[in-house]
Order: C-alpha cells, then sequence, then structure tokens
C-alpha cells in the first residue's frame, strides 16, 4: 500500500512540474521571437516525453499487478526460494538454482504467461531489473494474446 501512495505521489508531483514546464514553454511561444518561438516549442517537447513516460509506465504496472491478481487467485503466484545471507544479500547459487528452475520451466511452456510473470520475478528478487522488465513484458503480451519477442 505504501508503494502505491508513493506512486500516485509522485505522478502527481510530475503532473505539476509538467504542467508549470509546459505553461513556460507556451508563454515563450506568445513571446512571438524567433529565438523565443523556437525554444518554447522546445521546452514544450519535455512535459510531452515525460507525460508519455509517466503514462506507459503506470500502464506497465497496472497490467503487471492484474497479472499478480489473477496469478494469486489461482494459487500460482512464485515462493521466494532465494536463500539470503544475514545481511539480506541473495546467495548467488540459490539464484542460478532458482533461474534455472524458473527458465527450465519456461522452456517447457514458452507460451504460458504464468511462466514468464514467475521469471519475471526471479529476475526481480535478484534485482536484475532490465531482464524482469522483458520477462513481464512478455508474460503481459502473452496473457493479451500478443506475440511477443523472447
Amino acid at each position: 500500500m505504501r508503494a502505491k501512495l508513493t506512486y500516485f505521489v509522485t505522478a502527481a508531483v510530475l503532473v505539476v512540474y509538467f504542467f508549470l514546464v509546459g505553461s513556460r514553454g507556451v508563454m515563450l511561444i506568445e513571446h512571438g521571437t524567433a529565438i523565443t518561438v523556437t525554444m518554447g516549442a522546445a521546452v514544450l517537447v519535455l512535459p510531452l516525453i515525460g507525460l508519455w513516460f509517466l503514462w506507459a509506465n503506470t500502464r506497465f504496472v497496472t497490467k503487471a499487478n492484474k497479472l499478480a491478481a489473477l496469478l494469486d487467485a489461482e494459487g500460482g503466484l512464485p515462493v521466494d526460494e532465494l536463500v539470503r545471507t544475514p545481511g539480506g544479500r541473495i546467495d548467488r547459487d540459490s539464484a542460478d538454482a532458482v533461474f534455472a528452475k524458473r527458465k527450465a520451466e519456461t522452456e517447457d511452456a514458452p507460451d504460458d504467461w504464468r511462466c514468464w510473470f514467475r521469471l519475471a520475478v526471479a529476475y526481480q528478487d535478484a534485482r536484475d531489473t532490465p531482464r524482469a522488465r522483458k520477462a513481464m513484458q512478455r508474460a503481459i503480451a502473452l496473457h493479451e494474446g500478443r506475440q511477443a519477442g523472447a
């Protein structure tokens, strides 16, 4: 719950920031000289990119949470099997074993979004965010019936 609140507060602050930056861009354009119009147009691009990025990430998180809820209802959420040191770090050998298990599961059923979801969770647990994101994108695409790159 705390993560959701933090996300929404951050998103709200960003939207306010984008509005303020966008209004400055409009003011520059309204000034009417060649330089201010060019700078104003450039300034307006930044909030547009930021809004697109915020929208795309919100959509991704919403879809991933929907899959998590579906998998939870089925009783298929993965159990954290990673062995941790007393300091909380993940033991590399246990991570390799979990990855091997998840990868084998995914190779056996490459079109099952559940397998890809569990693989994404394993990557995220090991703090491999780029691979976790790609695996989750694959799970979402498979759940929606779209083709996705491996």
